[in-house]
């Protein structure tokens, strides 16, 4: 599963660990990705998965639930 936001393109980055003697070694930081439900343009909701950030913003516009009939 790619760690990748459908909304801006934000992926992995690259860096070190770095103990407290100094020594470094590789690592991965991953962006915060969720899945959340969105309404495209077209009016069609699906489920993609978007970096907090691009949903804070409002990039993602989140669909209106339907009340339920009784």
């Amino acid at each position: 599963m790619s760690q990748v936001c459908d909304i801006c393109g934000k992926g992995p980055q690259s860096g070190n660990n770095v103990s407290h003697a100094h020594n470094k070694s590789k690592r991965r930081f991953m962006p915060n990705l969720q899945k959340v439900r969105t309404q495209l343009p077209s009016g069609e909701v699906k489920s993609i998965k978007a970096c907090t950030r691009c949903i804070r913003s409002g990039s993602v516009v989140k669909p209106v639930a339907k009340k339920a009939v009784s």
